[in-house]
């Protein structure tokens, strides 16, 4: 079992525009059953947690497309607001310190793996708590200047596999531990 941050970033290091926009993602040329994909990813998950804005940014895509909730398994969001549910979707809402909630979702993944499906700061605090084992991150031949970063703190991490897949560079890297160079030198 591992908690991981499974994710797609800019080559600069970021996750979604200032407004909160994946538009640069969906146009990116991939193999869908290609190296890291999410079909095999998502086989060893029993439980996800994202943040408010990530669950916003799904329930909106949802509405506007007429699909339903995507996942099968029990799902956690982090928020400090009152957010309306999805019919027939396993979504619980919670707030404050992290690691009581990663008790809560490995319980629920029954052996599985957790999922932090997003954000990074979300995932930040995870990695903090020492709750997160791994971050597979697709990254992107693009860059957006500025936006929502992978992780707004400094973060060492440890590559261990690599490829390419078409437009991407997919990647898995161990979490390390919170960034121990100098500002200074």
């Amino acid at each position: 079992m591992k908690t991981v941050f499974y994710t797609a970033m800019t080559l600069d290091g970021f996750l979604a525009d200032e407004h909160d926009s994946l538009s640069w993602l969906f146009v990116q040329d991939q193999d869908e059953q290609g190296p890291l994909n999410y079909d095999d990813f998502i086989k060893d998950v029993g439980a996800i947690v994202m943040g408010a804005t990530t669950y916003e940014w799904v329930r909106d895509h949802l509405a506007r497309t007429s699909e339903p909730w995507p996942y099968a398994m029990p799902a956690w969001v982090v928020t400090h607001r009152q957010l309306e549910g999805i019919e027939g979707a396993d979504v619980r809402f919670v707030q404050g310190d992290v690691a009581p909630v990663h008790d809560e979702l490995v319980a629920a993944a029954d052996g599985k793996d957790v999922w932090v499906v997003g954000g990074g700061d979300l995932a930040a605090q995870f990695a903090e708590a020492g709750k997160l084992d791994q971050l597979i991150c697709y990254i992107a031949p693009v860059t957006l200047g500025a936006g929502r970063p992978l992780f707004p703190r400094r973060w060492e991490l440890r590559l261990v596999e690599l490829h390419q897949n078409k437009a991407f560079i997919a990647a898995r890297y161990d979490v390390v531990g919170p960034g121990s160079w100098s500002t200074t030198e």
